[in-house]
């Protein structure tokens, strides 16, 4: 069957979602509305108007742009339509001199190898689907208010290694019971924020000082979250792994952080990533 290549809009949303449905991925129209809105990206279109296959870009501070939405429908996989994409993904980025950064499933990881990405660090997404009643309480954990919005921008640049506040103020209005900050002396050590999902509820991003603030956000994120909750949680942070492992979560699949290994790139992960305790979700980074 005939294809072509166009670029996205919200006039393909129902294809965006058929897309997502098809990988059993978490992201609803909310979701590519706002990636669409802060990023560009590609499809293939078939002859009679099927969408088939996807790819994001994702800018971030004019440093690096994430890579994001690498789909196909199974029915149209192997036929080069993901490679095409990505190749030109990775040029627009290399041409507008932003670094390709993406998080890779298992299923992706060595084909993004051969396109010269290269691993950082690594995250594993957990799930609960059964009645959480808990609710944990620290002085230090309170909701978000608008006044702290430029301690928590500040926090974030410094962990995540650009600014991305209209991803974060998006997020922390669509899940507001979700968002929560941990205050030290007046001064923001830590924030969580999470969203709706089109199977689950999903916290994060949390960014903070300490793991002590970290498992503070957390505890609280998901006790004011209905289930089903994903929460993806950094390999360095093994103690909130095995706090959500405890409380019924189950493992559900690992991730790996890579950068492209462009000229002059030293294949290293933005920002400070020991700050960085749950991604926003591998599609936002």
């Amino acid at each position: 069957m005939e294809s072509t290549e166009l670029q996205l809009g919200d006039e393909h949303l129902a294809g965006c979602l058929a897309l997502s449905r098809s990988a059993h991925w978490n992201q609803n129209e909310a979701d590519w509305r706002l990636m669409l809105r802060i990023g560009h990206g590609w499809g293939v279109l078939l002859a009679d108007g099927t969408l088939a296959a996807s790819t994001l870009v994702l800018p971030y501070g004019g440093k690096f742009a994430w890579v994001s939405m690498v789909l196909v429908l199974p029915a149209h996989r192997r036929k080069g339509f993901a490679t095409r994409l990505l190749k030109k993904a990775l040029h627009e980025n290399s041409t507008s001199r932003l670094t390709s950064i993406l998080d890779a499933t298992p299923a992706g990881h060595e084909v993004y190898v051969r396109e010269g990405f290269r691993d950082t660090w690594s995250f594993k997404r957990y799930a609960l689907r059964s009645p959480f009643k808990a609710v944990f309480r620290s002085g230090e954990v309170r909701s978000l208010s608008k006044t702290d919005w430029p301690g928590i921008l500040r926090l974030d640049m410094q962990g995540f290694g650009a600014s991305r506040e209209p991803v974060l103020r998006n997020l922390a209005a669509r899940l507001p019971g979700t968002a929560r900050v941990a205050a030290r002396n007046g001064e923001i050590v830590g924030f969580v924020l999470g969203r709706e999902g089109r199977e689950a509820n999903q916290a994060g991003p949390l960014v903070a000082r300490d793991e002590a603030a970290a498992l503070a956000l957390l505890a609280e994120a998901v006790s004011c979250t209905r289930e089903p909750i994903y929460v993806d949680i950094a390999d360095h942070a093994p103690a909130l792994q095995a706090w959500v492992q405890q409380r019924g979560f189950e493992f559900e699949r690992p991730f790996t952080r890579m950068v492209h290994d462009g000229a002059g790139n030293t294949a290293l992960a933005p920002g400070d990533g020991t700050l960085v305790f749950c991604p926003a979700g591998p599609e936002l980074g």
